[in-house]
């Protein structure tokens, strides 16, 4: 029994649903395919079809509620203790994707984690540096991820006990903007909840311009600042902060901020071209954290 989660906003993902639910039937499991729209502006017309499938129901929400509520809402109204939880915007590449997560399910299981793949064609050039980032540093191995369980960890492709869900839940006090997956992930370690990694990926479809992605970035960035601040993230937990603490500890804090504000159009020119670069995109970011 499986209770397939999908939120979403402004995205179509009867795509996806109709090929998740192709392979449950095949399967033949005890399953439910629930999409909640938070409240899109501009909600896709062709959602409203998923509520022809059986066992699979699209409901629109009366309010804008934010990425975390959305998802506990999800977990607390899904029928099953097997959730799977996918984003709107991920594409499923195997024909036994279901089958995949089922067979890894097993009486200490917690959270599995299927991975994330990009495609392999360059993107447009507006694109680049969002292609770039998710293929070099998300689009990871198992045994690369099994270095760091928790924090090699992402929210979009995730089978979670609901009974470890109830202890865990994203967090809904935070601001809508950013890293509530790694809250997410953090507690989770801190709970000495285990996330199991297997190799069963989906592929990103939502790439976004390197323009709207920098911007995403700076607010990420601003989102850790004020967690690690707040006492919420401990800043040797994320390798930004850490490095960040490392030169505070060294009085270079002010050198990093001058730094940045030097060449922050230079390191944008960069981010913005066809060939951006992650060592510029790293030292960006860091500097960006410093001058908060």
């Amino acid at each position: 029994m499986i209770s397939i989660l999908i939120p979403t906003y402004n995205y179509n993902v009867f795509k996806l649903v109709a090929s998740l639910h192709v392979q449950a039937k095949k399967l033949a499991i005890i399953f439910e395919i629930n999409v909640y729209d938070d409240c899109s502006p501009n909600p896709v017309a062709e959602n409203e079809a998923i509520n022809s499938l059986e066992n699979a129901t699209y409901h629109k929400l009366k309010k804008n509620i934010g990425r975390s509520a959305i998802r506990n809402l999800l977990a607390n109204n899904a029928k099953y203790e097997n959730l799977l939880f996918l984003d709107a915007d991920t594409q499923i590449i195997r024909a036994d994707f279901l089958k995949k997560y089922l067979a890894a399910i097993n009486k200490h299981t917690e959270i599995i984690y299927g991975g994330i793949l990009y495609q392999s064609d360059p993107p447009p050039k507006s694109e680049i540096l969002r292609w770039q980032y998710g293929k070099e540093r998300e689009a990871l191995p198992v045994p690369e991820r099994e270095k760091q369980p928790h924090l090699r960890f992402l929210t979009l492709n995730f089978l979670i006990k609901k009974s470890v869900f109830s202890k865990l839940a994203f967090n809904e006090e935070i601001p809508n903007l950013r890293h509530e997956d790694t809250l997410f992930a953090l507690d989770a370690k801190a709970k000495n909840i285990h996330v199991a990694h297997i190799d069963n990926p989906v592929i990103h479809l939502g790439l976004e311009s390197s323009e709207i992605f920098l911007r995403k970035s700076r607010e990420s960035v601003e989102s850790l600042h004020s967690f690690v601040a707040q006492g919420l993230i401990k800043h040797n937990e994320t390798a930004l902060s850490k490095k960040a603490e490392v030169l505070k500890k060294y009085k270079l804090r002010e050198v990093a901020s001058v730094f940045y504000k030097t060449f922050k159009a230079a390191m944008e020119k960069n981010l913005l071209s066809s060939r951006p670069s992650l060592v510029i995109f790293d030292v960006y970011r860091l500097g960006y954290y410093l001058s908060l």
